[in-house]
Parts: C-alpha cells; structure tokens; sequence
C-alpha cells in the first residue's frame, strides 16, 4: 500500500508542471487525496484537496486559479496541475490519502521538489 508522487523538476516562473499521485496496493475511491507542500525552513502547508464522495475540491488561497487537482480513476492516480509558477511555489511537494470517516491521512507519498527560479 504506497502512494507514488511524481513529476517535479526545475521550471522557470510562469510556467508549469504536472505533478502525479499514483496508488498501488489500494483504490482511491474511497479515499480523499490531499496535496502538502513543505518549502525549506517552514512549515508544511496544504496546498489542495479533492474529496472522494463527490470529487469536491479545496485550494489554498494562495495557489486558487493557478493549480488544479484532478482524478482519473481508471489509472488509480491524482494530478496537481500547477499553472503561473511563482518562486514562492519552490518546496518538495507531498501527496496523502485519508480513508472516509477518518481523521486523518493515514498514507504518504515519498515527495517530489518542485524549484522554480529563472
């Protein structure tokens, strides 16, 4: 049972990047995704959310218009479609998944880094 997120690298400001969440050993259908971003020397942050009753979405007010979280269940995986990168968006970037009915997120992705600088 793991998560897998994949898809940072290096990009300039105003660019993009896809990140992906892909599950193994488990469905995502009954499980909310949340996307968490850590830079260096602060606190982590969630960054965005998609529920798993209705597909609801949550976004942080400082990512809302540029990012977009989606699910495609056929391939078992989350993306975190990120748009107008902003050097403040540079942190390693961590998927999890939370079990309806719990309080928690219960299971972690490794993290990817995104870096954006010119």
């Amino acid at each position: 049972v793991q998560l897998q997120a994949s898809g940072g690298g290096l990009v300039q400001p105003g660019g993009s990047l896809r990140l992906s969440c892909a599950a193994s050993g488990f469905t995502l259908d009954y499980y909310a995704i949340g996307w968490f971003r850590q830079a260096p020397g602060k606190e982590r942050e969630g960054v965005s959310r998609i529920s798993s009753s209705d597909g609801s979405t949550y976004y942080a007010d400082s990512v809302k218009g540029r990012f977009t979280i989606s699910r495609d269940v056929a391939k078992n995986t989350i993306y975190l479609q990120m748009n107008s990168l902003k050097p403040e968006d540079t942190a390693v970037y961590y998927c999890a998944a939370q079990r309806s009915g719990r309080s928690s997120y219960e299971i972690w992705g490794q993290g990817t880094l995104v870096t954006v600088s010119s």
